[in-house]
């Protein structure tokens, strides 16, 4: 269904019903909402990494951050590739993020290698509840590196539901799974009643801990 033209807050609204937009293609110019009736999610608390990653991890090679680069993250998740030859993310979708990012609802984490930009993710956050919108890796393992510095980083905040949409290979061997549209709004209604915070700019101790939990022997 074609949607009238949408607002940030509207968004917002959007995300706390469980419904998000996307687009046919980057050049399409119309949205319309999608409500799967299966959804994809990603346990905080039972999050997986491959033993593989794990190396690649404490090897340290990215540097990471958050919310350095927002525009830059959403333009490269954007992007045609021969894997991806087509992308849901058109104009429309990076402006009403953008314009999220700047009211502190939506968030990025980049990793970088020599200074570049070599991957990163972007999503949306609710009260508890975080919803991944879409990654992309111009490296090995850069936007899956992201996504566990995106998990300490949930964990040690106080998130409670990690929304990932749609289930696929890449998000599979972290853990993810999928649950009914129903069990989807009753977890989401119960993330939306608590209070975390995601500060882009924190050192906290405890996500430290977590990074060495989940990639164990870090040091």
């Amino acid at each position: 269904m074609e949607m009238l033209e949408l607002t940030p807050d509207m968004l917002l609204r959007a995300y706390a019903i469980g419904v998000f937009p996307m687009a046919e293609d980057r050049d399409d110019t119309e949205l319309f909402w999608v409500d799967p009736r299966m959804r994809g999610i990603i346990p905080l608390d039972d999050f997986h990494i491959p033993r593989r990653l794990q190396r690649t991890i404490r090897n340290d090679r990215f540097h990471v951050t958050f919310d350095h680069a927002f525009e830059e993250v959403i333009e490269g998740c954007a992007e045609a590739t021969e894997i991806r030859p087509r992308t849901w993310i058109n104009d429309r979708i990076v402006t009403l993020y953008t314009s999220l990012f700047h009211m502190r609802h939506a968030h990025s984490v980049e990793c970088w290698r020599d200074g570049e930009l070599v991957g990163g993710l972007y999503g949306v956050s609710l009260g508890g509840a975080f919803f991944g919108e879409s990654m992309f890796s111009r490296e090995r393992d850069a936007s899956k590196v992201a996504l566990v510095h995106l998990v300490a980083r949930l964990r040690s905040s106080g998130f409670a539901l990690l929304d990932a949409q749609f289930i696929t290979d890449h998000l599979s061997q972290f853990g993810a799974l999928e649950i009914t549209r129903r069990e989807y709004r009753a977890r989401l209604a119960q993330a939306l009643e608590v209070e975390a915070y995601f500060d882009p700019d924190s050192s906290d101790g405890d996500e430290q801990n977590l990074l060495k939990e989940l990639a164990p022997d870090l040091d």
